[in-house]
Parts: structure tokens; sequence; C-alpha cells
């Protein structure tokens, strides 16, 4: 049976809302940039932490009172799922990194049963996570203004392939998109790592 092969995602082919000006029209060759952020363990992780891997990506605050709990809960379902998977790992961006600290990250990894070396909470410059958030992953409607409320909010869960290619959206509070996650990971696993 052929291989399901999953759409790479450019920017011109994403609600043009989520996606920076500067690179709205760039239809190839469009990957995750290189970052440095700091992890619950106060440990950088950088770009070459998932080298080679299959990783799902997500932007949160751990004081988050509304979607982010749907989809932390959603994505403890996924760590489940990969949790032996040596190809597979999780990166979730905290996108108030003031209020963020690495205390309050292994405090939130703690309760939530956040598997170390499988997940990493990130924090880090808050002008870097959002340029991540908007030119990288292209799952932001705006820039924040610097404002109380310029949070980027966003349940989208991205699915990025080992060579830093975006895979696939998927909103993080339904769990009908989490199994399509889950089986569409599925799908990346035999076109990277064929069994």
């Amino acid at each position: 049976m052929p291989v399901k092969k999953l759409p790479i995602y450019q920017p011109a082919m994403v609600n043009f809302e989520l996606v920076d000006s500067t690179i709205q029209h760039q239809k190839k060759y469009h990957r995750i940039a290189d970052f440095s952020l700091t992890n619950q363990n106060g440990k950088t992780v950088t770009q070459n932490d998932f080298k080679g891997k299959i990783y799902v990506a997500d932007f949160f605050f751990t004081t988050c009172p509304t979607i982010c709990i749907a989809m932390t809960d959603n994505l403890i379902k996924v760590q489940e799922k990969i949790k032996n998977n040596p190809n597979v790992m999780l990166l979730s961006h905290s996108v108030t990194p003031k209020m963020d600290s690495v205390a309050q990250l292994k405090k939130y990894a703690l309760e939530k049963g956040v598997i170390d070396n499988k997940w990493h909470l990130v924090t880090g410059d808050k002008k870097v996570i959002y340029e991540l958030a908007r030119k990288s992953y292209l799952a932001v409607k705006e820039d924040g203004d610097g404002g109380p409320f310029d949070m980027i909010h966003t349940e989208n869960f991205i699915l990025v392939d080992p060579e830093s290619r975006i895979r696939g959206f998927y909103d993080g509070t339904d769990l009908n998109e989490i199994d399509r996650l889950l089986e569409e990971l599925d799908w990346l696993m035999e076109e990277y790592f064929p069994s």
C-alpha cells in the first residue's frame, strides 16, 4: 500500500492572516527558523535537539484559564502515544515568557506529568517567540503590540517533519483533530522511518 503523503505547507498555502506579510507569497523552501530557548530544566534547547525528529509544536502559557487547559490535556494524550517512540518529540512555547520562568514551567511540567526528554516547555525572549509563531510556524493572527493583552493565542498544534517543514495544522482543543494528528503522525513515521 503506498504511503499517504502529507502536504508540505508553504506560507502561500496558509490563511494570509496567519502569516507575516514578508513571507505571505512564499511558495517553497519554508522551514522553521533556527532558535535557542530555555526549557523547564533551565537547559538551552535549539533546533539541533529536534534534528532528524518529527515534533509537534504549540504555543501556550501556564496560567491560561481557557483553551490551554484542553490543549495541554490533549498533548498529554499525544505524549502517551509517542512516549516510547525515539523519533517524536513535543515542543510547547510560552507566550508569556516573563511570567513563565523556568521554575514556573518546571512546576507546570510536574503537575501535568510531562516527560522531560520527550516534551520541552520553553521560555525565552518574547520577540523571538512571537517571531517564531508568525514567521516559522505560521500560527498566529497578529503581532503582539506590547500591550497587556498582546498574547499569541492560537489553538493550533503544528506537525513538523525531520527537515523542519510544516506538515500539518490541528485544532488542539478538538479530540477529532487529535485523532487526525495521531493518524498523520503515523503517515509521517512511515515516510521517514519506514518499519
